[in-house]
């Protein structure tokens, strides 16, 4: 289940930032040039270092500036790379283990470990499916907030210099939230600026390596003999992994 969902949260993540932001009565504060990127990417994997061959950074996207692109690219880039951690740990874990207790009020059960993941979503009831979709559409509005855009709340756009991969507190929703999404219990309040940075580093390098590895549970299900090392490992799969609703409305 976990593996759609994150398929599903990161479709919705690229189609909302598409959608360049309302500048309104926000001034742009520059943090992110490919300046930047050049420096970062060395601290990223000083082997490879700074790696652009199609010059992105120099797209300016839809007619904006160059730093817009960069930010658009940096929120990109961290919001898949979650997703993949994600979606990586949540293949591993239900591929082994379920909840015990009944999945509906009928004491249907959770689908078994039986099956592979993508079955598992399969399995699950269209209105299981629809209460996942709906409530990662709304963190993705959520974050997308900033004020200027309609809101008086939110946080500066990464697109305007914010920081990318930063997500918003619940402060602004009018019935109290006691959690936030990022670091519920405060642990990072008292953290130094370098040792942020460090674990942002970290947490980017860990998500190229999910993508791969998320891609590689996929390709081995989908595509016999794609993945040799995977072979055996993980359960074939003839369903269509990119249509999520493939089992609800069968064409």
């Amino acid at each position: 289940v976990t593996m759609k969902l994150a398929i599903i949260s990161s479709i919705l993540a690229s189609a909302a930032a598409f959608a360049p932001a309302s500048t309104g009565r926000v001034s742009t504060q520059v943090s992110e040039t490919k300046a930047d990127l050049e420096a970062m990417g060395k601290k990223l994997n000083p082997i490879v270092g700074y790696f652009d061959p199609l010059g992105v950074t120099d797209a300016a996207l839809w007619g904006t500036s160059n730093e817009f692109t960069v930010g658009w690219l940096r929120q990109s880039e961290i919001k898949h790379g979650r997703v993949a951690m994600a979606a990586f740990v949540g293949y591993c874990v239900q591929s082994n283990f379920h909840f015990p207790w009944a999945m509906s009020l009928d004491g249907k059960p959770f689908p078994s470990t039986d099956m592979s993941p993508p079955e598992q979503w399969d399995a699950l009831p269209f209105g299981s499916k629809l209460q996942i979709i709906l409530f990662v559409g709304f963190l993705e509005f959520y974050s997308e907030l900033a004020p200027g855009a309609g809101v008086d709340s939110g946080q500066v756009h990464y697109t305007q210099g914010g920081k990318p991969g930063q997500f918003p507190t619940f402060d602004a929703i009018p019935h109290p939230v006691p959690l936030n999404l990022y670091d519920p219990f405060g642990f990072s309040k008292n953290m130094s600026e370098e040792t942020k940075e460090r674990r942002l580093r970290a947490e980017i390098n860990n998500g190229r390596l999910a993508q791969l590895g998320i891609i590689g549970f996929l390709s081995a299900q989908t595509i016999q003999g794609s993945v040799p090392a995977l072979s055996g490992i993980v359960k074939p799969y003839v369903g269509e992994v990119m249509a999520p609703f493939s089992a609800d409305f069968p064409m």
